[in-house]
């Protein structure tokens, strides 16, 4: 049995008495994706992906039930999977985390700045050493496969495949995927080899240059920034033993010299350029539990356009300092509430510091608004989005610096009380305004 091409008109239907599509998100024939429901109307969210080709249906079922027990905080997780029938097509299903925002959703519109290309890698090479080092390939990297889900950025995981068996499933003629996997079992060099596509495609709005006809490698544009130009050469090798590691990509992202891969012959290694040290870096080498924890404190994901509310949790550490506090003569004095509380008001005011790459790609004004609550000494104890605006690099920087703002406290019947604010940031192309609007008391 062939096939059946999966359609956008099936809305409406139900998948094995209990999934019902509720809005179709997209699909490439064989395969679709839906939004659904895990219990019913109003219940909980989810995305559904229907496959018709049965020549992997059972293939891919037995994948999903060995990774069902994979767990990773930037990997989506597979819900439910199974078989079902619509209008006499036979199907197997898979449902999983719905993303608010896919990345492929935003490189049409504008390349991501360095500093939100930094903070997509990290979690990615983090979920990849995850999958590795289980005995997994992703195999599917590339921007639609790259989610924001719940503010935090997550590689899908319905389409993960077992190291080193064949990949039939893969395209050939998909620029995303290594060219050996057409002949050979896939491998975790595979992924090295999408990662490098990947990283010129968000960067550059285009994949590099590249005959797959012939024996020369992918052309890695010259304008790339530091040290991603670097990385992308490093992955984009045709020799799978030629590509770097993921330590390797990582120490690169850090500044830090890569080795060259020790099984290698002498004559083909070449000396490491080291990547210009401008900043420290960002992730200490710790063992990997470790790690997982760190970056899952440190990554406020990068949310892509999405505008749902998330609450952020304090970091004990800051990167930026408060401004000393405006002299008294310059502050007015708070308004007197006639229930006997008077307003607080602002000591200390943190404006992010936003990179000239960043404030280029502005079209217009970024707005972004984040509600801080203010304990009785005046510190910031939570913040969380009002609106997350449509760029993850803004939204992560507004967080940073609403965390560290400074405020005379409320004051009630001559005791200082907590108070909420709301931070209502403004970044445009020559520069930042911050309207900081006391909500309670």
């Amino acid at each position: 049995m062939n096939a059946v091409s999966i359609r956008g008109d099936w809305v409406g239907q139900v998948i094995d008495g209990r999934f019902s599509l509720l809005e179709w998100l997209g699909g490439s024939g064989t395969s679709s994706t839906f939004v659904t429901e895990l219990d019913g109307p109003g219940s909980r969210r989810a995305a559904i992906k229907l496959f018709s080709a049965p020549a992997q249906a059972e293939e891919r079922l037995s994948t999903w039930t060995a990774t069902t027990s994979l767990s990773h905080v930037h990997l989506a997780r597979i819900l439910h999977f199974g078989r079902a029938n619509i209008e006499g097509v036979h199907l197997v299903y898979v449902v999983t985390e719905l993303a608010e925002e896919v990345l492929s959703q935003i490189i049409p519109d504008r390349p991501l700045a360095p500093d939100e290309a930094r903070q997509m890698l990290e979690p990615v090479l983090d979920a990849l050493a995850y999958l590795h080092v289980n005995g997994y390939v992703h195999g599917h990297l590339k921007p639609s496969n790259i989610l924001v889900v719940e503010n935090e950025i997550k590689l899908s995981a319905d389409g993960v495949l077992e190291e080193d068996r064949p990949a039939r499933e893969l395209l050939g003629n998909d620029l995303h995927t290594a060219p050996e996997t057409t002949t050979a079992p896939v491998a975790a060099s595979a992924d090295i080899w999408s990662l490098g596509m990947t990283l010129v495609e968000v960067l550059t709005q285009q994949l590099p240059v590249w005959d797959s006809a012939s024996e020369t490698e992918p052309v890695v544009p010259a304008s790339l920034p530091k040290p991603f130009a670097q990385i992308a050469r490093e992955c984009l090798h045709l020799d799978p033993a030629r590509r770097c590691t993921l330590s390797e990509v990582r120490a690169l992202l850090q500044g830090k010299p890569a080795r060259a891969p020790s099984h290698l012959p002498a004559q083909m290694q070449v000396q490491p350029q080291v990547a210009e040290k401008t900043s420290p870096a960002r992730i200490p080498r710790v063992p990997l539990i470790v790690a997982f924890v760190l970056l899952a404190a440190i990554i406020i994901g990068f949310a892509m356009r999405s505008h749902k509310t998330n609450t952020a949790p304090l970091q004990t550490e800051t990167t930026q300092q408060a401004p000393p506090a405006e002299p008294e003569s310059q502050r007015a004095a708070p308004p007197i509430a006639t229930n006997g509380t008077a307003k607080g008001e602002v000591l200390g005011r943190v404006i992010p510091d936003v990179s000239r790459k960043a404030s280029d790609t502005i079209q217009g004004r970024v707005g972004v608004a984040v509600r801080v609550t203010v304990d009785p000494t005046g510190a910031v104890t939570n913040a969380e989005f009002v609106t997350h605006g449509p760029s993850a690099y803004f939204a992560r920087i507004a967080m940073e610096s609403a965390r560290n703002w400074k405020f005379k406290p409320a004051m009630q019947n001559g005791h200082a009380i907590a108070s909420t604010w709301t931070l209502h940031y403004e970044f445009k192309r020559n520069g930042v305004d911050v309207n900081p609007v006391e909500t309670t008391p």
